[in-house]
């Protein structure tokens, strides 16, 4: 093989390869940007699932009261129905 010809082949080759260097480059800094937007979603969902979790805790205390005090039970009631006893009177402000 000639020397120019061969000069040709290994310039084609590094051109080639260079190319090949630039995709992958390009590829792995877009899989780089998708990972940390997962990152994120992952963060921001693990925030709101504590939260959620939280707010169920809340919610459980409160149902576990609701079936073992009976005057908790009443307070509710007499708070977000407006009950009362006969000789008590209820006053309703408008906010």
């Amino acid at each position: 093989m000639p020397a120019w010809l061969h000069r040709i082949v290994l310039a084609l080759c590094a051109i080639i390869s260079i190319g090949v260097i630039a995709g992958l480059a390009v590829v792995l800094s877009r899989t780089r940007a998708e990972f940390e937007r997962v990152q994120q979603t992952e963060r921001h969902v693990r925030q709101r699932l504590a939260e959620v979790e939280r707010r169920l805790a809340e919610q459980e205390v409160v149902l576990e009261r609701l079936r073992t005090d009976p005057a908790y039970v009443e307070t509710v009631i007499r708070r977000r129905l407006g009950y009362a006893k006969p000789d008590e009177f209820v006053f309703r402000f408008e906010e």
